[in-house]
Protein backbone atom coordinates (compact mmCIF):
# COMPACT_ATOMS: atom_id res chain seq x y z
CA UNK A 1 0.00 0.00 0.00
CA UNK A 2 1.69 3.04 -1.36
CA UNK A 3 1.53 6.09 1.70
CA UNK A 4 -0.22 9.07 1.05
CA UNK A 5 -0.93 12.05 2.76
CA UNK A 6 -4.30 12.01 1.83
CA UNK A 7 -4.69 9.09 3.09
CA UNK A 8 -3.26 9.89 6.83
CA UNK A 9 -5.82 13.08 7.05
CA UNK A 10 -8.47 13.87 8.35
CA UNK A 11 -10.85 16.27 6.77
CA UNK A 12 -13.13 18.77 7.83
CA UNK A 13 -16.34 20.10 5.50
CA UNK A 14 -17.50 23.92 6.13
CA UNK A 15 -20.77 25.01 4.96
CA UNK A 16 -19.93 28.47 4.63
CA UNK A 17 -22.97 29.97 4.74
CA UNK A 18 -23.67 28.58 8.01
CA UNK A 19 -20.60 28.22 9.50
CA UNK A 20 -19.48 31.96 11.17
CA UNK A 21 -21.23 35.16 10.28
CA UNK A 22 -18.18 38.11 10.79
CA UNK A 23 -20.55 41.11 8.81
CA UNK A 24 -23.77 40.45 10.89
CA UNK A 25 -25.92 40.00 7.66
CA UNK A 26 -27.13 36.75 8.82
CA UNK A 27 -25.11 34.81 6.45
CA UNK A 28 -21.90 32.86 7.27
CA UNK A 29 -19.10 34.17 4.78
CA UNK A 30 -15.18 33.83 4.54
CA UNK A 31 -14.09 36.31 7.30
CA UNK A 32 -16.13 34.38 9.24
CA UNK A 33 -14.38 31.31 8.50
CA UNK A 34 -10.85 32.88 9.25
CA UNK A 35 -12.39 34.02 12.74
CA UNK A 36 -12.50 30.05 13.47
CA UNK A 37 -9.51 28.67 12.24
CA UNK A 38 -7.74 28.09 15.77
CA UNK A 39 -10.67 25.88 16.69
CA UNK A 40 -9.98 23.52 14.15
CA UNK A 41 -6.54 23.26 14.91
CA UNK A 42 -7.72 23.09 17.83
CA UNK A 43 -9.80 20.07 16.82
CA UNK A 44 -6.28 18.76 14.81
CA UNK A 45 -7.93 18.38 11.45
CA UNK A 46 -5.73 18.26 8.68
CA UNK A 47 -7.75 19.66 5.70
CA UNK A 48 -10.97 21.80 5.09
CA UNK A 49 -13.22 20.78 2.43
CA UNK A 50 -15.17 24.08 1.71
CA UNK A 51 -18.51 23.76 -0.14
CA UNK A 52 -18.87 26.61 -3.15
CA UNK A 53 -17.67 29.96 -2.12
CA UNK A 54 -18.17 30.90 -5.92
CA UNK A 55 -20.48 33.36 -7.56
CA UNK A 56 -24.18 31.91 -7.69
CA UNK A 57 -27.49 33.28 -8.04
CA UNK A 58 -28.03 30.54 -5.17
CA UNK A 59 -31.03 28.35 -6.31
CA UNK A 60 -29.58 25.31 -4.74
CA UNK A 61 -27.08 27.17 -2.37
CA UNK A 62 -24.41 27.73 -4.30
CA UNK A 63 -23.84 24.48 -6.18
CA UNK A 64 -25.41 26.68 -8.89
CA UNK A 65 -22.42 28.14 -10.42
CA UNK A 66 -23.08 31.39 -12.68
CA UNK A 67 -19.14 32.18 -12.50
CA UNK A 68 -16.10 30.00 -11.47
CA UNK A 69 -13.85 32.26 -10.96
CA UNK A 70 -15.11 34.57 -8.94
CA UNK A 71 -16.27 34.57 -5.10
CA UNK A 72 -19.64 34.93 -4.27
CA UNK A 73 -20.19 38.86 -2.91
CA UNK A 74 -22.26 37.52 0.35
CA UNK A 75 -19.32 35.28 0.98
CA UNK A 76 -16.76 38.23 0.69
CA UNK A 77 -13.82 38.95 -1.88
CA UNK A 78 -11.35 37.65 -3.52
CA UNK A 79 -8.55 39.19 -1.07
CA UNK A 80 -10.86 37.50 1.45
CA UNK A 81 -10.44 34.21 0.41
CA UNK A 82 -6.63 34.30 -0.42
CA UNK A 83 -5.89 35.13 3.13
CA UNK A 84 -8.01 32.11 4.46
CA UNK A 85 -5.90 30.24 2.24
CA UNK A 86 -3.15 31.78 3.41
CA UNK A 87 -3.96 31.68 6.94
CA UNK A 88 -4.70 27.85 6.45
CA UNK A 89 -1.27 27.19 5.03
CA UNK A 90 0.61 29.13 7.74
CA UNK A 91 -1.59 26.24 10.94
CA UNK A 92 -0.62 23.23 8.00
CA UNK A 93 -4.18 22.90 7.30
CA UNK A 94 -4.89 22.31 3.25
CA UNK A 95 -7.91 23.35 1.32
CA UNK A 96 -9.97 21.23 -0.71
CA UNK A 97 -12.65 22.96 -3.27
CA UNK A 98 -15.74 21.90 -4.81
CA UNK A 99 -15.84 20.98 -7.80
CA UNK A 100 -19.10 21.39 -9.70
CA UNK A 101 -19.32 20.95 -13.30
CA UNK A 102 -21.94 18.38 -14.31
CA UNK A 103 -23.91 22.09 -14.78
CA UNK A 104 -23.47 25.23 -14.48
CA UNK A 105 -26.00 28.12 -13.45
CA UNK A 106 -28.94 28.92 -15.92
CA UNK A 107 -27.39 32.51 -15.31
CA UNK A 108 -23.80 31.72 -16.53
CA UNK A 109 -22.35 33.71 -19.44
CA UNK A 110 -21.80 30.03 -21.33
CA UNK A 111 -25.53 29.12 -20.50
CA UNK A 112 -26.81 32.88 -21.56
CA UNK A 113 -24.65 32.62 -24.89
CA UNK A 114 -26.04 29.04 -25.64
CA UNK A 115 -29.51 29.90 -25.44
CA UNK A 116 -29.59 32.43 -28.14
CA UNK A 117 -29.53 30.54 -30.93
CA UNK A 118 -28.96 26.88 -32.20
CA UNK A 119 -25.66 27.99 -34.23
CA UNK A 120 -24.22 29.99 -31.05
CA UNK A 121 -20.48 28.75 -30.58
CA UNK A 122 -21.44 27.91 -26.64
CA UNK A 123 -24.57 26.19 -27.86
CA UNK A 124 -23.14 22.62 -27.57
CA UNK A 125 -21.70 23.29 -24.30
CA UNK A 126 -25.26 22.16 -22.86
CA UNK A 127 -27.19 18.92 -23.77
CA UNK A 128 -30.29 20.17 -25.86
CA UNK A 129 -32.77 17.96 -27.75
CA UNK A 130 -36.30 18.64 -29.50
CA UNK A 131 -39.93 17.66 -27.97
CA UNK A 132 -41.11 14.08 -28.58
CA UNK A 133 -44.37 15.67 -30.42
CA UNK A 134 -46.27 17.65 -27.49
CA UNK A 135 -43.83 15.98 -24.77
CA UNK A 136 -40.13 16.50 -23.39
CA UNK A 137 -37.63 14.63 -25.04
CA UNK A 138 -37.26 11.64 -22.52
CA UNK A 139 -39.02 10.81 -19.40
CA UNK A 140 -36.45 11.06 -16.56
CA UNK A 141 -37.31 12.21 -13.35
CA UNK A 142 -35.23 15.34 -12.15
CA UNK A 143 -33.48 14.67 -8.30
CA UNK A 144 -35.53 17.61 -7.02
CA UNK A 145 -38.91 16.64 -8.95
CA UNK A 146 -40.51 16.84 -12.08
CA UNK A 147 -39.06 16.49 -15.91
CA UNK A 148 -35.01 16.49 -16.04
CA UNK A 149 -36.18 19.37 -19.49
CA UNK A 150 -36.95 22.52 -19.66
CA UNK A 151 -38.68 24.14 -22.86
CA UNK A 152 -36.63 27.08 -24.15
CA UNK A 153 -39.12 29.25 -26.67
CA UNK A 154 -36.32 31.30 -28.07
CA UNK A 155 -34.48 28.43 -29.77
CA UNK A 156 -37.52 26.02 -29.38
CA UNK A 157 -36.05 23.34 -27.94
CA UNK A 158 -35.37 21.56 -24.07
CA UNK A 159 -32.18 21.42 -22.69
CA UNK A 160 -31.21 18.56 -19.56
CA UNK A 161 -31.42 19.37 -16.34
CA UNK A 162 -30.60 16.36 -14.02
CA UNK A 163 -31.20 19.02 -10.80
CA UNK A 164 -33.19 22.07 -10.80
CA UNK A 165 -34.32 23.73 -13.95
CA UNK A 166 -31.68 26.52 -12.98
CA UNK A 167 -28.90 23.75 -13.11
CA UNK A 168 -28.40 22.99 -16.80
CA UNK A 169 -26.03 19.84 -17.64
CA UNK A 170 -22.96 20.85 -19.41
CA UNK A 171 -22.38 18.86 -22.27
CA UNK A 172 -19.02 16.60 -21.79
CA UNK A 173 -18.95 15.29 -25.22
CA UNK A 174 -17.78 18.75 -26.39
CA UNK A 175 -14.05 18.47 -25.97
CA UNK A 176 -14.17 22.42 -25.90
CA UNK A 177 -16.17 22.45 -22.70
CA UNK A 178 -13.93 19.72 -20.94
CA UNK A 179 -11.11 22.68 -21.97
CA UNK A 180 -12.79 25.13 -20.28
CA UNK A 181 -13.61 22.73 -17.52
CA UNK A 182 -9.68 21.94 -17.00
CA UNK A 183 -8.36 25.66 -17.13
CA UNK A 184 -10.93 26.91 -14.05
CA UNK A 185 -9.47 23.40 -12.15
CA UNK A 186 -5.79 25.59 -12.71
CA UNK A 187 -6.67 28.44 -11.94
CA UNK A 188 -7.78 27.44 -8.74
CA UNK A 189 -4.98 24.95 -8.03
CA UNK A 190 -2.91 27.96 -9.58
CA UNK A 191 -3.47 29.78 -6.16
CA UNK A 192 -2.77 27.07 -4.09
CA UNK A 193 -5.18 24.82 -3.00
CA UNK A 194 -4.75 21.25 -2.25
CA UNK A 195 -7.71 19.34 -4.23
CA UNK A 196 -10.93 19.26 -5.30
CA UNK A 197 -13.96 17.66 -3.65
CA UNK A 198 -16.06 16.77 -7.42
CA UNK A 199 -19.85 17.20 -6.98
CA UNK A 200 -21.86 14.25 -8.85
CA UNK A 201 -19.07 13.97 -11.36
CA UNK A 202 -19.81 10.38 -11.99
CA UNK A 203 -23.04 12.27 -13.80
CA UNK A 204 -21.36 13.55 -16.50
CA UNK A 205 -21.12 11.05 -19.30
CA UNK A 206 -24.62 10.02 -20.53
CA UNK A 207 -25.75 7.17 -22.57
CA UNK A 208 -26.12 7.97 -26.42
CA UNK A 209 -29.72 8.86 -27.39
CA UNK A 210 -30.77 9.44 -23.74
CA UNK A 211 -33.32 6.84 -24.08
CA UNK A 212 -36.37 6.75 -21.48
CA UNK A 213 -36.19 4.67 -18.24
CA UNK A 214 -38.33 2.11 -17.77
CA UNK A 215 -41.54 2.48 -16.56
CA UNK A 216 -43.69 -0.55 -15.85
CA UNK A 217 -45.88 1.49 -13.35
CA UNK A 218 -46.72 4.10 -16.32
CA UNK A 219 -45.98 7.14 -13.83
CA UNK A 220 -45.17 10.50 -15.67
CA UNK A 221 -41.42 10.74 -14.76
CA UNK A 222 -39.23 8.24 -13.42
CA UNK A 223 -35.08 7.42 -13.19
CA UNK A 224 -32.67 7.48 -15.69
CA UNK A 225 -30.20 6.60 -13.51
CA UNK A 226 -28.66 3.83 -15.41
CA UNK A 227 -28.58 6.28 -18.11
CA UNK A 228 -26.21 8.72 -16.54
CA UNK A 229 -24.72 7.31 -13.72
CA UNK A 230 -21.44 5.80 -14.37
CA UNK A 231 -21.78 6.22 -18.11
CA UNK A 232 -19.70 5.00 -21.02
CA UNK A 233 -17.37 7.43 -21.25
CA UNK A 234 -17.29 8.26 -17.51
CA UNK A 235 -13.61 6.91 -16.76
CA UNK A 236 -12.33 8.34 -20.21
CA UNK A 237 -13.15 11.39 -18.92
CA UNK A 238 -11.41 11.13 -15.79
CA UNK A 239 -8.39 9.73 -16.73
CA UNK A 240 -8.02 12.99 -19.71
CA UNK A 241 -8.75 15.08 -16.46
CA UNK A 242 -6.28 13.51 -14.54
CA UNK A 243 -3.96 13.75 -17.87
CA UNK A 244 -4.75 17.43 -18.61
CA UNK A 245 -4.62 18.73 -14.58
CA UNK A 246 -4.24 16.54 -11.49
CA UNK A 247 -1.38 14.19 -12.02
CA UNK A 248 0.37 18.04 -12.36
CA UNK A 249 -0.19 18.85 -8.79
CA UNK A 250 0.31 17.06 -5.36
CA UNK A 251 -3.46 17.19 -4.57
CA UNK A 252 -6.37 15.29 -3.16
CA UNK A 253 -9.32 14.29 -4.90
CA UNK A 254 -12.76 12.78 -3.99
CA UNK A 255 -15.21 12.27 -6.49
CA UNK A 256 -19.01 12.16 -5.17
CA UNK A 257 -20.45 9.28 -7.23
CA UNK A 258 -24.33 8.14 -5.97
CA UNK A 259 -24.99 4.98 -7.57
CA UNK A 260 -21.78 3.44 -7.39
CA UNK A 261 -20.76 -0.25 -7.00
CA UNK A 262 -17.40 -1.01 -4.90
CA UNK A 263 -16.17 -2.39 -8.29
CA UNK A 264 -16.89 0.47 -9.78
CA UNK A 265 -14.82 2.26 -6.85
CA UNK A 266 -11.71 0.14 -7.59
CA UNK A 267 -12.06 1.53 -10.77
CA UNK A 268 -12.19 5.05 -10.01
CA UNK A 269 -9.35 4.99 -7.01
CA UNK A 270 -7.11 2.24 -8.37
CA UNK A 271 -3.84 4.21 -8.11
CA UNK A 272 -2.68 2.90 -11.74
CA UNK A 273 -5.58 3.85 -13.40
CA UNK A 274 -4.86 7.41 -12.95
CA UNK A 275 -8.50 9.03 -11.75
CA UNK A 276 -9.25 9.74 -8.45
CA UNK A 277 -8.20 8.86 -5.06
CA UNK A 278 -11.35 8.39 -3.54
CA UNK A 279 -14.91 8.15 -4.08
CA UNK A 280 -18.09 9.22 -1.61
CA UNK A 281 -19.95 6.14 -2.02
CA UNK A 282 -23.46 6.55 -0.98
CA UNK A 283 -24.73 2.63 -0.20
CA UNK A 284 -24.68 3.34 3.71
CA UNK A 285 -26.56 6.38 3.18
CA UNK A 286 -29.11 4.55 1.77
CA UNK A 287 -29.82 1.83 4.37
CA UNK A 288 -32.97 3.26 6.14
CA UNK A 289 -34.89 4.34 2.72
CA UNK A 290 -37.79 1.74 1.76
CA UNK A 291 -36.19 -0.40 -1.19
CA UNK A 292 -36.93 1.15 -4.67
CA UNK A 293 -38.34 4.20 -2.93
CA UNK A 294 -36.91 7.43 -2.54
CA UNK A 295 -34.88 9.10 0.69
CA UNK A 296 -38.35 10.08 2.17
CA UNK A 297 -39.90 6.78 2.44
CA UNK A 298 -38.99 6.00 5.91
CA UNK A 299 -37.61 2.66 7.46
CA UNK A 300 -35.47 1.87 10.46
CA UNK A 301 -31.89 0.73 10.24
CA UNK A 302 -31.08 -2.53 10.64
CA UNK A 303 -27.95 -2.23 11.53
CA UNK A 304 -26.72 -6.01 10.28
CA UNK A 305 -27.28 -3.91 6.37
CA UNK A 306 -24.45 -1.42 8.21
CA UNK A 307 -21.94 -4.10 8.80
CA UNK A 308 -22.62 -5.53 5.11
CA UNK A 309 -22.14 -2.51 3.33
CA UNK A 310 -19.32 -0.85 5.14
CA UNK A 311 -17.47 -4.44 5.35
CA UNK A 312 -17.81 -4.70 1.97
CA UNK A 313 -16.61 -1.50 0.86
CA UNK A 314 -13.77 -1.99 3.47
CA UNK A 315 -13.02 -5.60 2.04
CA UNK A 316 -13.26 -4.52 -1.86
CA UNK A 317 -11.21 -1.71 -1.49
CA UNK A 318 -8.65 -3.35 0.33
CA UNK A 319 -6.02 -3.20 -2.49
CA UNK A 320 -5.52 -0.71 -4.86
CA UNK A 321 -8.49 1.48 -3.94
CA UNK A 322 -9.23 3.86 -1.33
CA UNK A 323 -12.33 4.70 1.19
CA UNK A 324 -14.26 7.79 2.14
CA UNK A 325 -15.47 7.59 5.85
CA UNK A 326 -18.36 10.18 6.37
CA UNK A 327 -21.47 10.07 8.46
CA UNK A 328 -22.72 13.76 7.91
CA UNK A 329 -22.14 15.95 5.05
CA UNK A 330 -24.73 18.87 3.79
CA UNK A 331 -26.79 16.69 2.44
CA UNK A 332 -27.15 14.18 4.98
CA UNK A 333 -29.60 14.42 8.50
CA UNK A 334 -27.13 14.66 11.48
CA UNK A 335 -26.07 11.28 12.39
CA UNK A 336 -26.59 11.43 16.56
CA UNK A 337 -30.41 11.95 15.48
CA UNK A 338 -30.32 9.76 12.50
CA UNK A 339 -28.13 6.20 13.73
CA UNK A 340 -27.62 7.32 17.51
CA UNK A 341 -29.63 8.77 20.20
CA UNK A 342 -29.82 12.49 20.60
CA UNK A 343 -31.49 13.40 24.03
CA UNK A 344 -30.21 11.18 27.40
CA UNK A 345 -27.29 9.63 25.35
CA UNK A 346 -26.69 12.46 23.12
CA UNK A 347 -23.21 12.72 24.40
CA UNK A 348 -22.32 8.80 24.57
CA UNK A 349 -23.79 8.00 21.12
CA UNK A 350 -22.18 10.55 19.45
CA UNK A 351 -18.93 8.72 20.93
CA UNK A 352 -19.58 5.74 19.45
CA UNK A 353 -20.39 6.29 16.05
CA UNK A 354 -17.41 8.78 15.63
CA UNK A 355 -15.03 5.47 16.84
CA UNK A 356 -17.08 3.37 15.04
CA UNK A 357 -16.16 5.30 11.56
CA UNK A 358 -13.08 6.77 12.71
CA UNK A 359 -11.34 3.54 13.54
CA UNK A 360 -12.21 2.06 9.69
CA UNK A 361 -9.69 2.14 6.87
CA UNK A 362 -10.30 5.21 4.81
CA UNK A 363 -9.80 9.10 4.87
CA UNK A 364 -12.68 10.40 7.58
CA UNK A 365 -14.37 13.13 7.29
CA UNK A 366 -16.20 15.32 9.44
CA UNK A 367 -18.90 17.87 8.95
CA UNK A 368 -19.52 21.23 10.45
CA UNK A 369 -21.12 20.89 14.03
CA UNK A 370 -20.60 16.68 14.34
CA UNK A 371 -17.87 17.26 16.76
CA UNK A 372 -19.89 19.32 19.31
CA UNK A 373 -22.67 16.94 18.88
CA UNK A 374 -25.27 18.95 16.79
CA UNK A 375 -28.66 17.22 16.31
CA UNK A 376 -31.64 17.38 13.34
CA UNK A 377 -33.72 20.32 14.31
CA UNK A 378 -38.18 20.73 13.99
CA UNK A 379 -39.40 23.70 12.28
CA UNK A 380 -42.83 23.74 12.73
CA UNK A 381 -43.84 24.94 10.08
CA UNK A 382 -42.77 24.32 6.04
CA UNK A 383 -42.30 28.29 5.46
CA UNK A 384 -39.49 28.01 8.03
CA UNK A 385 -37.52 25.62 5.99
CA UNK A 386 -34.68 26.43 2.61
CA UNK A 387 -33.84 23.59 0.98
CA UNK A 388 -35.05 23.49 -2.50
CA UNK A 389 -35.63 19.40 -2.13
CA UNK A 390 -37.38 19.74 1.00
CA UNK A 391 -39.85 22.56 -0.83
CA UNK A 392 -40.57 20.67 -3.87
CA UNK A 393 -41.03 17.53 -2.22
CA UNK A 394 -43.60 19.35 -0.03
CA UNK A 395 -45.23 21.18 -2.26
CA UNK A 396 -45.39 17.94 -5.04
CA UNK A 397 -46.51 15.64 -2.24
CA UNK A 398 -48.75 17.62 -0.37
CA UNK A 399 -50.11 20.57 -1.89
CA UNK A 400 -50.53 18.77 -5.62
CA UNK A 401 -51.43 15.24 -4.35
CA UNK A 402 -53.49 15.37 -0.89
CA UNK A 403 -50.97 13.11 1.10
CA UNK A 404 -50.98 13.87 4.85
CA UNK A 405 -49.41 16.61 6.38
CA UNK A 406 -47.70 15.11 9.85
CA UNK A 407 -46.66 12.22 7.57
CA UNK A 408 -44.60 14.04 5.20
CA UNK A 409 -42.80 16.57 8.29
CA UNK A 410 -41.73 13.64 9.59
CA UNK A 411 -40.34 12.57 6.85
CA UNK A 412 -38.52 15.59 6.54
CA UNK A 413 -37.53 16.05 10.29
CA UNK A 414 -35.42 13.22 9.39
CA UNK A 415 -34.20 13.46 6.28
CA UNK A 416 -34.21 17.05 5.20
CA UNK A 417 -31.18 18.30 4.10
CA UNK A 418 -31.60 21.86 6.81
CA UNK A 419 -30.95 18.91 9.69
CA UNK A 420 -27.51 19.89 8.63
CA UNK A 421 -27.79 23.77 7.49
CA UNK A 422 -28.85 25.24 10.83
CA UNK A 423 -25.72 27.56 12.11
CA UNK A 424 -23.28 26.47 14.12
CA UNK A 425 -23.64 26.58 17.37
CA UNK A 426 -20.75 28.54 18.75
CA UNK A 427 -21.80 29.26 22.35
CA UNK A 428 -25.40 30.32 24.33
CA UNK A 429 -25.52 33.55 23.42
CA UNK A 430 -28.08 35.15 20.96
CA UNK A 431 -28.04 33.15 18.00
CA UNK A 432 -25.96 30.51 19.11
CA UNK A 433 -23.22 33.61 18.41
CA UNK A 434 -23.32 32.83 14.74
CA UNK A 435 -24.40 36.10 13.64
CA UNK A 436 -25.09 39.47 15.06
CA UNK A 437 -27.79 39.81 12.59
CA UNK A 438 -30.96 37.44 11.69
CA UNK A 439 -29.65 34.12 10.55
CA UNK A 440 -30.48 33.40 7.38
CA UNK A 441 -31.94 30.24 8.33
CA UNK A 442 -33.29 29.50 12.06
CA UNK A 443 -30.87 28.24 14.74
CA UNK A 444 -31.54 24.91 16.11
CA UNK A 445 -33.28 25.80 19.42
CA UNK A 446 -30.95 23.79 21.43
CA UNK A 447 -28.09 26.26 21.42
CA UNK A 448 -28.01 26.55 24.76
CA UNK A 449 -26.90 23.03 25.67
CA UNK A 450 -25.25 22.22 22.70
CA UNK A 451 -22.49 24.70 21.81
CA UNK A 452 -18.80 25.07 20.97
CA UNK A 453 -17.64 27.08 24.19
CA UNK A 454 -19.32 24.45 26.34
CA UNK A 455 -17.84 21.65 24.80
CA UNK A 456 -14.01 23.38 24.67
CA UNK A 457 -14.68 23.99 28.38
CA UNK A 458 -15.47 19.94 29.11
CA UNK A 459 -12.96 17.76 29.24
CA UNK A 460 -15.29 14.80 28.73
CA UNK A 461 -17.15 16.45 25.78
CA UNK A 462 -18.24 14.78 22.19
CA UNK A 463 -15.07 17.53 20.83
CA UNK A 464 -12.04 16.32 23.08
CA UNK A 465 -13.20 12.88 22.29
CA UNK A 466 -12.93 13.74 18.12
CA UNK A 467 -9.49 15.41 19.13
CA UNK A 468 -8.65 12.35 20.85
CA UNK A 469 -9.86 10.18 17.72
CA UNK A 470 -7.66 12.49 15.01
CA UNK A 471 -4.70 12.07 17.51
CA UNK A 472 -4.52 8.35 17.51
CA UNK A 473 -4.88 8.20 13.33
CA UNK A 474 -1.46 10.74 13.81
CA UNK A 475 0.16 7.99 16.66
CA UNK A 476 -0.76 4.82 15.28
CA UNK A 477 -0.18 3.53 11.65
CA UNK A 478 -2.22 0.38 12.18
CA UNK A 479 -5.85 2.95 11.71
CA UNK A 480 -4.46 4.13 8.62
CA UNK A 481 -2.93 1.01 6.67
CA UNK A 482 -4.46 -2.05 9.03
CA UNK A 483 -6.55 -4.47 6.84
CA UNK A 484 -9.99 -4.77 8.10
CA UNK A 485 -12.21 -7.84 9.43
CA UNK A 486 -15.64 -7.70 10.69
CA UNK A 487 -16.61 -9.86 13.61
CA UNK A 488 -20.19 -10.33 14.77
CA UNK A 489 -21.56 -10.16 11.48
CA UNK A 490 -25.32 -11.28 12.60
CA UNK A 491 -25.52 -9.75 15.97
CA UNK A 492 -28.18 -7.10 15.55
CA UNK A 493 -26.94 -4.31 17.92
CA UNK A 494 -23.16 -4.78 18.06
CA UNK A 495 -20.45 -4.01 15.57
CA UNK A 496 -17.34 -5.15 15.78
CA UNK A 497 -14.14 -5.77 13.96
CA UNK A 498 -10.48 -5.78 14.12
CA UNK A 499 -7.51 -3.98 12.41
CA UNK A 500 -4.25 -5.55 11.87
CA UNK A 501 -0.91 -4.56 10.49
CA UNK A 502 2.01 -7.18 11.16
CA UNK A 503 2.18 -8.33 14.71
CA UNK A 504 -0.13 -5.35 15.83
CA UNK A 505 -4.31 -5.90 16.33
CA UNK A 506 -6.76 -3.14 17.47
CA UNK A 507 -10.13 -4.36 18.32
CA UNK A 508 -13.26 -2.18 18.10
CA UNK A 509 -16.20 -2.74 19.54
CA UNK A 510 -19.38 -0.81 19.74
CA UNK A 511 -23.00 -0.91 21.01
CA UNK A 512 -25.21 0.46 18.30
CA UNK A 513 -27.97 0.21 21.11
CA UNK A 514 -29.37 1.38 24.28
CA UNK A 515 -29.56 -2.21 25.61
CA UNK A 516 -26.82 -4.41 27.52
CA UNK A 517 -24.61 -7.04 26.13
CA UNK A 518 -22.10 -9.38 27.08
CA UNK A 519 -19.33 -8.94 24.42
CA UNK A 520 -17.22 -12.82 23.91
CA UNK A 521 -14.37 -12.68 21.30
CA UNK A 522 -12.54 -15.72 20.56
CA UNK A 523 -8.67 -13.96 19.42
CA UNK A 524 -7.21 -16.03 16.56
CA UNK A 525 -3.47 -15.67 17.55
CA UNK A 526 -2.02 -15.01 20.76
CA UNK A 527 -1.43 -11.36 22.49
CA UNK A 528 0.48 -10.57 25.10
CA UNK A 529 -0.15 -6.82 25.61
CA UNK A 530 -3.22 -4.80 25.20
CA UNK A 531 -4.08 -1.15 25.84
CA UNK A 532 -7.54 0.66 25.75
CA UNK A 533 -7.23 3.29 23.35
CA UNK A 534 -10.23 5.04 23.55
CA UNK A 535 -13.62 4.45 25.12
CA UNK A 536 -16.68 6.46 26.08
CA UNK A 537 -17.09 4.86 29.74
CA UNK A 538 -14.89 4.58 32.20
CA UNK A 539 -13.17 1.41 31.64
CA UNK A 540 -11.78 -1.08 34.36
CA UNK A 541 -9.13 -3.24 33.40
CA UNK A 542 -11.27 -6.02 32.55
CA UNK A 543 -10.26 -9.45 29.68
CA UNK A 544 -10.40 -8.37 26.35
CA UNK A 545 -12.01 -11.35 25.21
CA UNK A 546 -15.27 -11.19 27.81
CA UNK A 547 -16.73 -8.16 28.47
CA UNK A 548 -20.27 -6.21 29.22
CA UNK A 549 -20.74 -3.46 26.42
CA UNK A 550 -22.90 -0.89 27.89
CA UNK A 551 -25.17 1.60 26.17
CA UNK A 552 -23.88 2.93 22.96
CA UNK A 553 -20.41 1.96 24.53
CA UNK A 554 -17.46 1.91 22.37
CA UNK A 555 -14.25 0.19 23.13
CA UNK A 556 -10.51 0.24 21.46
CA UNK A 557 -8.11 -1.61 22.25
CA UNK A 558 -4.39 -2.14 21.23
CA UNK A 559 -3.09 -5.95 21.03
CA UNK A 560 0.37 -6.97 21.02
Amino acid sequence: MTRQWWKEAVVYQIYPRSFNDSNGDGVGDIRGIIEKLDYLKELGVDVVWLSPVYQSPNDDNGYDISDYRTIMDEFGTMADWEEMLAEMHKRDMKLIMDLVVNHSSDEHDWFKEAKKSKDNPYRDYYIWRPGKGVREPNNWEATFGGSVWEYDETTEEYFLHLFSKKQPDLNWENPKLRQEVYDLMKFWLDKGIDGFRMDVINFISKVDGLPDGENPEGEKYVSGHQYFMNGPRIHEFLQEMNNEVLSHYDIMTVGEMPGVSPEEGKLYTGEERKELNMVFQFEHMDLDTQPGKNKWHLKPLDLRDLKKSLGKWQSELEDGGWNSLYWNNHDQPRIVSRWGEDKEYRVTSAKMLATTLHMMKGTPYIYQGEEIGMTNVRFETIEEYKDIETLNMYKERVLENGENVDDIMTSIYTKGRDNARTPIQWDDTANAGFTEGTPWIKVNPNYKEVNAQKALEDPDSIFHYYKKLIELRKKHEIIVYGSFDMLYEDHPEVFAYIRTLNDETLLVVTNFSGNIHRFKWEHPTNFEEKELLISNYDVKDEDVKEFTLHPWEARVYKLT
